[in-house]
């Protein structure tokens, strides 16, 4: 297929482009560069792509460039382009939010308006389901996001309803559960650790720890994403590792895999940050065949393996 992704310089859409590319399918990359963390990881994030036969890139803001020619001839589009974090996203910094994660989801949306596209793939976040009542969460729990980052997410997911429903635009919405390996961004939790255990430096752990997150490798996110190109259109599904995880207990498997004590400073939990999250992934096992095929220890020595040779 003809596949476009946006956000093609960033963690998983550098690694979902790469895996598109291997199955045969042709990609069309688009990024805008936003400045969340620096141009040059993005382009490295890229750089064997770059040299790919079936692979070309388009440099665009969705949120302000003209798209016609982005999505033009295009058969299947996975929109992963947004603003990421949680904490950051509260502020003046909101503005940004807005305009990456619901006028870029809508101008995009509006462009594909009357094409014959097969589908479109939207990246949407467990942050749409907030504080959730119950663990593990299904699809059909109310989402109440706590922050303004869970807020603009969700909000592109009711977009892609709004188009389907109106204008039959054959959006899925993937509910991404916390994913890391290898090119996990600077920002993020995983990267940050395990920078910091290797030096010897002090790592910063926000709450007391016992949080748990289901941690999801990007290998198992991609082989979600691609498995959705068969979902029908209107769906919504959890993408997660299916084995909740208390970060403690993370920070002692990277001790163990390092081979190093982590020097650890407790802060106060952060605003919007929920306290667990547990994806109930039966619905994509059951409909599209998915499965979580990367354990966590598995999935950390790859994301250090990585980080050693950056």
């Amino acid at each position: 297929m003809k596949c476009l992704v946006t956000g093609s310089a960033g963690f998983i859409g550098s690694t979902l482009s790469e895996a598109l590319i291997a199955e045969g399918h042709t990609v069309r990359g688009v990024d805008c560069f936003t400045d969340c963390y620096p141009k040059k990881i993005k382009l490295a994030n890229m750089s064997a792509l770059r040299k790919a036969q079936g692979f070309s890139f388009v440099e665009a803001d969705l949120a302000s460039s003209a798209l016609s020619s982005v999505v033009n001839g295009v058969e299947a589009v996975f929109h992963l382009a947004a603003q990421p974090g949680v904490r950051a996203s509260w502020g003046t910094t909101f503005s940004h939010y807005v305009k990456d994660n619901i006028v870029g989801t809508q101008r995009l949306l509006e462009s594909l308006k009357g094409s014959s596209i097969e589908k479109l793939v939207y990246a949407s976040s467990s942050s749409a389901y907030g504080d959730a009542e119950t663990m593990p969460t299904p699809e059909t729990a109310t989402p109440r996001p706590v922050s303004p980052y869970g807020a603009t997410k969700l909000a592109g997911e009711h977009l892609c309803n709004v188009y389907f429903r109106n204008f039959g635009v054959p959006a899925v919405s993937l509910r991404y559960f916390t994913v890391y390996g290898p090119r996990q961004r600077p920002d993020m939790a995983f990267n940050r650790f395990i920078a910091g255990i290797s030096a010897g430096k002090e790592i910063v752990v926000y709450g007391d720890g016992r949080q748990l997150r289901d941690f999801t490798f990007v290998g198992d996110i991609v082989a979600g994403t691609i498995l959705a190109l068969s979902a029908k259109p209107g769906a919504v599904y959890n993408v997660g590792g299916g084995k909740p995880t208390a970060l403690n207990e993370v920070i002692s498997t990277l001790e163990s895999i390092i081979g190093k004590k982590a020097k650890v400073r407790r802060a106060t939990a952060a605003a919007g940050d929920v306290r667990n999250t547990s994806a109930d992934i039966s619905k994509i096992v059951s409909d599209l065949g998915y499965s979580a095929r990367t354990d966590l220890r598995e999935g950390l020595r790859a994301q250090i393996s990585f980080q050693t040779r950056q």
